[in-house]
């Protein structure tokens, strides 16, 4: 139940955005609990490291469930994304903030691609 005006802002901007800006927000999603991971890892602040890394992992596996396999590029973003999946687990098991780093970089890079195919008015391939 929606209880806070942030909480019902979030919902109303999910069920009112179209598929490419729903892929950019979790990307922003993402970006946004790795950050707070690395900064729970730079801290020492492990229970946050944790919260927020296994929130990365989720949204992550949001984009994961989100793919349309009859487009190619859904195999490669498959691959892409496992491999970003393993090295938030390794960076939250071994407490070490190069991997999410790592994950940190390719989840912007992915994000600004997003973002330009969102400019052009295209649809978002691989999606379903």
């Amino acid at each position: 139940m929606l209880t806070t005006p942030h909480q019902i802002y979030q919902q109303s901007a999910v069920n009112t955005s179209n598929p490419l800006q729903l892929i950019i927000m979790l990307y922003d999603g993402a970006i946004k609990h790795v950050k707070l991971g690395i900064e729970g890892i730079e801290t020492n602040d492990f229970q946050k490291a944790n919260t927020h890394l296994v929130k990365a992992q989720s949204v992550i596996n949001e984009l994961i469930s989100s793919l349309n396999f009859q487009y190619p590029i859904a195999e490669l973003l498959l691959q892409i994304y496992d491999y970003l999946v393993r090295n938030l687990i390794e960076a939250n098991v071994k407490k070490q903030k190069d991997p999410a780093l790592e994950v940190l970089g390719h989840l912007s890079n992915l994000r600004d691609a997003w973002q330009q195919v969102a400019k052009r008015g295209s649809a978002a391939p691989g999606y379903g």
